[in-house]
């Protein structure tokens, strides 16, 4: 049984074979300009400056740098599973699909919240990492319920403030300054500051 082997392309002696050749590569260099526009390569490691990419995440970022968990977690290791390196990637791909989506489209809530499939990485990963307090029966004396607490309860239901203290919308987003500026041509610094500066120099 011969199968005739699909093209891609119009044959060879069509008028159409340039005309597609065209729009394949134009899609092509399409991809690789958004990818690099929205600094694809940035989000596969772990530095957390690759989350305020969406300017909307600066005031999550700018509370996380004044936390206590600065010094010991950035964003992957809370958000995201650790069980294995796979599960690892296709969330952060799948999470961040959805939310580039959700932005690109200029639909993001006033007030965000986590789905209740990110509610169960971070709750995973807070075991992960406290899991001695977790499990030590010793704070069952002088908290209360603390057993059912640490059991049945999310973490963040009494830990509320942690690591992103009062952060409650994305309005403060003017008011607060991106580790990276998207503008940099624009300066961030106010210009009764900028004419004190150089009234020094």
């Amino acid at each position: 049984m011969n199968l005739k082997k699909k093209e891609i392309l119009p044959n060879k002696k069509s008028r159409w074979r340039p005309v597609a050749v065209v729009m394949i590569a134009s899609l092509v260099g399409l991809g690789f300009f958004m990818a690099k526009e929205a600094s694809l390569v940035s989000y596969m490691s772990n530095k957390p400056e690759a989350c305020v990419n969406c300017h909307v995440m600066t005031p999550m970022y700018n509370s996380w740098m004044h936390s206590s968990h600065r010094e010991y977690a950035n964003c992957n290791d809370c958000h995201v599973p650790h069980d294995n390196t796979f599960n690892k990637y296709y969330f952060k791909a799948k999470d961040g699909l959805f939310h580039a989506s959700i932005f690109t489209a200029r639909m993001e809530p006033e007030v965000m919240f986590m789905r209740e499939e990110s509610e169960k990485v971070v709750q995973n990963n807070c075991i992960r990492c406290h899991v001695q307090q977790v499990t030590q029966t010793k704070y069952d004396g002088w908290i209360d319920d603390h057993k059912a607490s640490r059991t049945e309860r999310k973490c963040w239901e009494c830990h509320q403030e942690i690591p992103h203290g009062t952060v409650h919308g994305i309005s403060t987003v003017r008011s607060n300054i991106a580790p990276i500026p998207t503008d940099t041509l624009t300066t961030v610094i106010p210009k009764w500051l900028d004419n004190k500066i150089n009234d020094k120099n």
